[in-house]
């Protein structure tokens, strides 16, 4: 159930940042599903190519005290538009994407938290 909520947040999360941010957005004709499946890619690139990502930035990270994940971010969001649904525009765009769909995620994840949807208020 668990992961049903994280995927519907995510999708929740990209779908806001394509209505609040021009330079991110979903291409036309594009449903529940194309949101989903950008939802779920995002989910794997954070979980499997993001840390590698950031260990291989590692002293670049130490010397701009940690302000490189911001490039390491838009770099996984830029991914994810490579292969789903969800349309880019330029690097730039995906840096600034990804701060604001940081911003999204983490409140809704306190809305989330806050109903006890997480699973951890048990």
């Amino acid at each position: 159930m668990g992961f049903i909520i994280r995927l519907l947040v995510n999708a929740l999360a990209l779908y806001l940042l394509t209505q609040v941010y021009g330079g991110v957005s979903f291409a036309p004709g594009a449903d529940v599903v194309g949101v989903l499946i950008a939802a779920l890619v995002m989910g794997i690139v954070n979980a499997l190519i993001r840390p590698v990502l950031l260990l291989l930035s590692l002293p670049v990270n130490v010397l701009t005290l940690g302000l490189f994940t911001l490039v390491v971010n838009g770099v996984v969001l830029y991914l994810v538009a490579a292969v789903t649904a969800l349309n880019v525009n330029g690097f730039g765009a995906a840096i600034i994407g990804a701060l604001i769909l940081t911003v999204i995620s983490w409140v809704l994840d306190a809305v989330v938290g806050a109903l006890g949807l997480d699973g951890k208020g048990e």
